[in-house]
């Protein structure tokens, strides 16, 4: 069947809505919450950053930097990412490097500890656990994007309110929430946490980014902590309606050429590939996929292969990657160890292919539908088998842009990325 597998390249049109103007939109944001009468010279500013990776982070929170700067403020930068970067100061401040976020870029110091102290309690009795270094501070700014979560449903999924709970929890937080979130439910603790934040803490107040289909900074709201959680939640239905999706639901095979923490959380995005071993059984998606194939990891992960899980088949090259110390760390931490199962892997792509080609059920190579992508971040252009492609030209919110052809190999039999 792999003789006759033939891909063509079509063009998904997704939600394009980018901010043209960020100096001016933060500015006006910000302008919007009369800071001038509430900051006074020489306050401390506490500011949130994660460890996803926002499009235009960098720039942002430079904006958000130099506007405290102009009202004569002290703005410091501290990492707000649960467990991640191997759940050490060193890790998580070398993911800031690499989304250019460090104290010669943003001009202000990064304070980094894992230290946490217990802030108060729940309304069910649990510890909340915010980083020592916000206690210090006059303010704090909670910097995040909205988006649908990898792992669970409800109306807070991720965002700020995660940032205050699981983020600024640190390593000790975050395993306490995901923990307790098997018993209370992830999106209802996240609430109760972040709620709990927002009374005891100096919150100033909350900078929500939402993206649009193409990864491109499409909102930026700035939230008062009375309303932070219901507008999230409002920010949240948008988010969902922006998130690019693959336009086939029943996929015989997925090919994705790289993972990474940088792309999603989960390293794929579930919400795309329509998978996730939740063990609430919160989750579902009208995706279904039989035979996911991962062919790399991004360099940008630094070993976190976590979401690899997901896949059915890998390769030997993204195994020989995984720094298994690091993604044991987050994959305990988040209470999902099948994110972190290692699946059959080989030494080749073509072998692979043939693994999944025999795992599918007799089905005739005209009627074989295959998908390959990216990543599940990128979307704009897929790559799509005969079947596809035929269902493809009766979709108006589909572009064909190039005739099915024979999928290439090179002489180690890795396929020949057209994406690379």
């Amino acid at each position: 069947m792999l003789d006759h597998l033939e891909l063509g390249l079509i063009h998904q049109k997704l939600i394009n809505k980018p901010i043209l103007d960020l100096t001016s939109i933060i500015k006006g944001e910000l302008d919007l919450l009369n800071l001038n009468k509430v900051i006074k010279p020489k306050d401390t500013i506490a500011i949130t950053v994660g460890s996803r990776g926002i499009n235009n982070l960098d720039k942002i929170i430079k904006e958000v930097i130099q506007y405290f700067k102009f009202l004569k403020a002290k703005p410091f930068i501290f990492p707000a990412m649960g467990s991640h970067g191997g759940a050490t100061v060193r890790g998580q401040l070398k993911i800031l490097q690499d989304y250019g976020v460090n104290e010669e870029s943003m001009g202000v110091p990064i304070i980094a500890t894992m230290e946490v102290e217990e802030l108060t309690k729940t309304r069910d009795g649990l510890s909340v656990y915010v980083d020592k270094s916000t206690l210090r501070a006059d303010h704090i700014v909670v910097v995040n994007r909205i988006k649908p979560h990898t792992k669970w449903k409800g109306p807070i999924e991720s965002g700020l309110c995660k940032m205050m709970a699981i983020g600024m929890g640190k390593h000790k937080g975050a395993q306490y929430y995901h923990k307790f979130a098997l018993k209370y439910g992830f999106s209802e603790l996240i609430e109760s946490v972040a709620s709990k934040v927002i009374e005891k803490l100096p919150i100033l107040f909350g900078l929500a980014i939402v993206e649009d289909g193409y990864d491109q900074t499409s909102i930026i709201k700035a939230l008062i902590p009375d309303n932070l959680i219901k507008s999230e939640k409002i920010l949240l239905e948008i988010a969902k309606d922006y998130l690019p999706r693959i336009s086939f639901n029943d996929i015989d095979i997925l090919i994705v050429d790289e993972i990474g923490k940088e792309i999603s959380g989960g390293g794929m995005d579930f919400n795309v590939i329509g998978r996730n071993r939740d063990i609430m059984n919160r989750w579902y998606s009208a995706q279904k996929i039989k035979r996911i194939f991962v062919r790399d990891i991004t360099e940008n992960s630094r070993g976190n292969g976590l979401g690899i899980g997901m896949a059915d088949f890998t390769t030997d090259r993204l195994v020989e990657k995984l720094d298994l110390e690091k993604m044991y760390i987050n994959a305990l931490t988040a209470s999902g160890p099948e994110s972190a199962a290692i699946p059959i892997h080989f030494s080749n792509d073509k072998e692979a292919i043939m693994a999944c080609l025999n795992t599918i059920g007799p089905i005739n190579p005209s009627e074989l539908k295959v998908v390959w992508i990216k990543n599940t971040l990128s979307l704009e252009n897929v790559y799509v088998s005969k079947a596809l492609y035929t269902e493809a030209k009766k979709r108006s919110e589909l572009d064909l842009i190039e005739d099915p052809k024979p999928i290439a190999f090179n002489k180690k039999n890795n396929l020949l990325s057209p994406f690379s």
